[in-house]
């Protein structure tokens, strides 16, 4: 295994040596840019997106996750009986709770709240 790794090392780091040696060395300021294809941008704007799309995909896995813990409790439920079954609805109970506080602060919701318009006040 050691042997494998050390050829693995010496040949990546050799095909790395004759890249550099035979291929042609471009860049430039686009290069170096956060892009890093060295393509120039269709358009000049970078896009923002709101943070609820990354919110909404961290619920999604942590829920996700439950879904994984409770498969293996499915293909156990007849030999650990009740007291397995009670710590899973436990479980499911806490996960519920999550659930709820989530939904309740608004969590789940993509088009962000809107906040009603200042009263006008005429100018002084």
């Amino acid at each position: 295994m050691l042997l494998a790794l050390g050829f693995a090392i010496v040949l990546g780091v050799g095909i790395l040596t004759v890249s550099y040696f035979l291929g042609r060395q471009v860049g430039g300021k686009v290069k170096g840019t956060t892009i890093e294809s060295g393509m120039p941008l269709l358009d000049r704007s970078h896009k923002r997106i709101s943070i609820a799309f990354f919110l909404i995909a961290l619920d999604f896995i942590v829920f996700d996750i439950e879904a994984a813990f409770l498969y293996p409790w499915a293909l156990v439920i007849r030999e650990g009986g009740w007291p397995l079954f009670n710590a899973v609805m436990a479980f499911v109970a806490l996960i519920l709770v999550g659930y709820a506080y989530v939904w309740k602060k608004g969590g789940l919701e993509i088009v962000p709240r809107r906040r009603p318009p200042a009263p006008y006040e005429a100018p002084r």
